[in-house]
């Protein structure tokens, strides 16, 4: 009776299992991704169809550089896109965060109203600028501004986020803004706004966002790293391969229109890769932050910097 009883329990028990979705009983690994509402951070929202089998992708959308590095440091997500700026200052700063990759070089541009007299960064002497503090902007036009000979004193900075930039200059509140596309574009296409300079002439060159993670995830797990870092890139190629599917999942995910996507895409260059140059770029970026006195020191880029990931793609 004992072993009848049994039996039967093992039996509902079997047949209780089978009935439940396939996610209780071995529910997908998460990977939470952090990036920006900008074009040249869009790679993630890719990532769901290059996911390894057992893998769920959980975009997180940040509007601002700051936010997206902070949520790798508090381990909101396991991986985030943001500016070189953001990252310097966490890694100055001695926050546990590391660089193993790239998200895109180019993507700015400085913008002024269509009818202005500005045609040069000189022409920003004596204008209002929107520019956002702590971003890989903010430092680009800051070395512009020297070398035309000017500071951050001859001109009026305006605090601005990314995407406040085109309506603020359309409204009269600003005269020029130092912004990320797809801003510059939708000023361009709304015929309110120029391109002065595309900022890409200081040895930071192109330099713009990267891929940044816990530096437990690179000590603990770095298969992870690895994985995610083939995932990206695939993504990466497919969306260069691929510019209809760029253009729809920016109409999408960011509301844009066609015209907009298709006016901005040449100003952005997505990538994966980190090589010996870029971390020379980097370096040099982070020593215009220390000589602006925007951090105190210099990361240590033997840790804040991880290019063995990528190289070994």
């Amino acid at each position: 009776m004992f072993a009848r009883r049994k039996f039967i329990t093992s039996m509902a028990a079997t047949v209780a299992s089978a009935s439940l979705p396939l996610a209780a009983l071995a529910a997908d690994k998460v990977i939470r991704v952090g990036t920006l509402k900008l074009m040249h951070s869009i790679t993630p929202h890719f990532y769901e169809q290059f996911a390894p089998a057992g893998y769920k992708i959980e975009v997180v959308a940040f509007e601002t550089p700051t936010d997206g590095k902070n949520a790798v440091v508090t381990k909101s997500v396991d991986f985030g896109a943001f500016g070189i700026a953001a990252a310097t200052l966490g890694g100055a700063a001695g926050e546990p965060v590391v660089v193993v990759g790239a998200q895109c070089n180019k993507g700015m541009a400085v913008v002024a109203g269509k009818d202005s007299d500005i045609n040069s960064i000189k022409a920003l002497k004596g204008k209002k600028v929107g520019i956002l503090p702590g971003s890989t902007q903010e430092v680009v036009i800051l070395d512009r501004l020297k070398q035309e000979g000017l500071t951050i004193k001859d001109i009026t900075s305006v605090r601005l986020a990314f995407s406040e930039m085109p309506s603020a200059l359309e409204r009269g509140d600003i005269d020029a803004y130092v912004g990320a596309e797809p801003g510059p574009s939708i000023s361009v296409s709304r015929g309110v706004g120029k391109i002065v300079e595309y900022p890409y002439g200081t040895p930071t060159g192109s330099l713009n966002m990267v891929l940044g993670t816990h530096s437990d995830t690179v000590k603990n797990n770095p298969a992870l790293v690895k994985l995610y870092l083939q995932m990206h890139r695939k993504a990466t190629e497919y969306v260069l391969a691929n510019r209809a599917a760029f253009v729809e999942m920016s109409e999408k995910k960011l509301g844009l229109p066609a015209k907009t996507v298709e006016l901005a895409a040449p100003n952005i260059e997505l990538t994966w890769r980190i090589d010996d140059d870029w971390v020379t770029r980097a370096k040099y970026y982070g020593s215009q932050m220390l000589d602006k006195k925007q951090i105190r020191q210099l990361p240590d880029y033997k840790t804040f910097i991880d290019t063995s990931f990528a190289k070994s793609l």
